[in-house]
């Protein structure tokens, strides 16, 4: 999504120019492209597909909703493991229309995780809650912590179940470096990524992820908890910004793979 862009063959043309070794997905540009195509043309081109996004909103009341996201979850799982990642981003969703009920909301997400895990777990792939900054709650996530996240994901498998650690969304809570010892304790961040945070937001606040180092976020800090946690996995940058899209991606991309390396070598 950094550089959407770009076409899927652009994009693995500018990585093998550039060095990028892996490229976590989206799943619309996939699904437009073809998955088989997909994992073919990354497959050839030598590059590791890191995570698939998105799977989750899991929040619905009406029960033909509900049983709508599960079918469409299971249909992500099935994409993740033909691209051949093992991590599926899940964005839990928000308070249902006419519903002030964060708990009942929370829940019916253990819920939905109960029926996907072991789906997930037979396809070798592994679910990754990523926590919301808390401005998203009502509309599109009701999970806004690594600590409200881990107490999902802490009920099922790790090997099923575990947390997304972004820094646009946790850089302004104190105890997410604590959070982020306790999932790496319990072998649950399944995937780290990284946006800053840059101020003011736009209208709407969903395209606001700033270019690493243009922002309030210190990125060295974020990868040092990680690492300290023990992660080794792959590092994303997903940003979310009309500015960036509005230019060149080929110039977008080398521009955040020199970002990348300057703020957290």
């Amino acid at each position: 999504m950094t550089v959407k862009q770009l076409s899927l063959p652009e994009l693995a043309d500018a990585c093998l120019d550039l060095g990028v070794p892996g490229v976590g997905l989206w799943r619309e540009p996939v699904q437009s492209y073809g998955v088989d195509a997909t994992a073919k043309l990354l497959r050839e081109a030598g590059l590791t597909v890191t995570t698939l996004c998105r799977g989750g909103f899991f929040t619905a009341i009406d029960p033909a909703e509900r049983a709508a996201a599960l079918a469409d979850n299971r249909r992500a799982i099935e994409e993740a493991a033909t691209l051949g990642t093992d991590t599926l981003v899940l964005v839990s969703g928000g308070l249902p229309a006419g519903s002030k009920d964060l708990h009942g909301a929370r829940e019916r997400i253990a819920d939905a995780l109960a029926e996907l895990g072991p789906y997930a777990e037979q396809h070798g792939v592994r679910l990754a809650i990523e926590p919301l900054h808390p401005m998203y709650a009502a509309d599109r996530c009701v999970v806004s912590t690594l600590t409200q996240a881990l107490d999902l994901a802490e009920r099922f498998p790790a090997h099923q179940v575990g947390v997304t650690v972004d820094t646009y969304h946790i850089w302004w809570d104190d105890q997410a470096p604590a959070q982020i010892a306790r999932a790496g304790a319990g072998n649950r961040i399944h995937t780290f990524q990284l946006a800053d945070w840059t101020t003011p937001l736009p209208e709407g606040v969903l395209n606001g992820r700033g270019q690493i180092g243009d922002g309030a976020i210190d990125m060295r800090e974020w990868k040092g908890y990680v690492e300290a946690a023990g992660y080794t996995g792959p590092i994303e940058v997903e940003l979310f910004n009309d500015g960036l899209w509005a230019r060149d991606g080929r110039e977008v991309l080398a521009e955040t793979a020199e970002r990348f390396l300057t703020h957290t070598a």
